[in-house]
């Protein structure tokens, strides 16, 4: 019996010790949100205005720090084999739910090696094409389409990103097979595309909002459910209303912690993740986008994880039929 108090003892005195500092989380300690992606791109303006807004709720500082490469999966490695102790955090997008199926050889587990805090906002894709294309409207662009297959380049920012995904997506749903032309970033296919070497390109609000506004390519229609208000795209139709059913591409962006983050600790940044999505200005600031900010459940762990899964299931089987992938 002494020998089992004594070693009783030390367990409860650390448990003890461990629940005061979750309970002082997070303290004078700067917070860093790791970014799987490049500086400047779109995940990483997000995570930038993310790290503003939580500064407030958590009473701590939030540093940025860029990780990309491998689509997305070097830096989140790096959080999923980081301390769990809530120091570190990870914003990331769609790639949560494309990685397990597009990344060869991923050094970890999407569903298992990461806690689910809460998601962020869903950023629509809007359908383009290049300024001296005759087709003036969603139903003259389908009509083209259909008028010229084969002779299609469909632009992509690179294998596995966003643009790639809603362009499957696209084909598939038509029924029509075009030339895919991958490119090195959005920068280098918006170029081209404005430049008419290539025809159409699916790509996020975040890049194509400033290029619809200038008139330097021509916009079909958005992929979000309903109208968005941004002025530059409230008067395109969604593709529901064009006929096309059940297509609804967003490119969400989450926040995530090392599995084994203390329960406290992930209340805490929960809490502070939902003030910091009712701050007028980070609300501003993603409306600017073309973003919307979450609202709903999925700001909740569970449902957040739970609606990853449901991507997960979307786009595992069109990764695969399509034989890409990321080494």
């Amino acid at each position: 019996m002494k020998k089992l108090f004594q070693a009783v003892v030390p367990l409860a005195l650390a448990a003890a010790a461990f629940s005061a500092g979750a309970q002082d989380y997070p303290g004078s300690k700067p917070i860093t949100l790791i970014v799987p992606f490049a500086a400047g791109g779109p995940t990483d303006r997000v995570a930038r205005d993310l790290a503003e807004a939580l500064r407030k709720p958590l009473g701590a500082t939030v540093v940025v720090d860029n990780a990309a490469g491998a689509g997305g999966s070097i830096g989140a490695n790096k959080v999923a084999k980081a301390p769990a102790d809530g120091y570190t955090l990870m914003v990331h997008h769609i790639g949560m739910a494309t990685m397990p199926t597009l990344v060869r050889n991923i050094p970890f587990k999407v569903d298992s090696d990461f806690e689910y805090v809460g998601l962020i906002n869903d950023v629509p894709m809007t359908l383009i094409g290049k300024p001296s294309l005759p087709a003036n409207n969603y139903k003259e662009l389908v009509g083209w389409i259909n008028a010229n297959k084969g002779k299609i380049n469909l632009g992509n920012a690179g294998v596995g990103s966003a643009s790639h995904l809603c362009g499957m997506l696209f084909q598939n749903v038509l029924g029509v097979d075009m030339t895919a032309v991958p490119y090195k970033g959005t920068g280098p296919a918006m170029t081209d595309l404005i430049g008419g070497q290539i025809d159409l390109m699916c790509d996020q609000t975040t890049n194509t909002t400033a290029q619809i506004e200038g008139k330097k390519v021509k916009a079909y229609a958005v992929t979000s459910t309903k109208r968005l208000s941004t002025p530059a795209l409230k008067d395109l139709p969604t593709l529901q209303e064009m006929g096309v059913k059940d297509f609804n591409v967003s490119i969400f962006h989450g926040l995530y912690a090392p599995k084994g983050t203390p329960a406290p600790v992930l209340k805490k940044l929960n809490d502070a993740l939902k003030v910091a999505l009712k701050d007028a200005d980070f609300v501003k600031k993603q409306e600017g986008l073309g973003a919307v900010v979450v609202t709903d459940r999925r700001v909740e762990p569970a449902e957040h994880k739970k609606f990853v899964q449901s991507e997960i299931n979307k786009w595992s089987p069109l990764i695969k039929a399509a034989n890409v992938y990321v080494e």
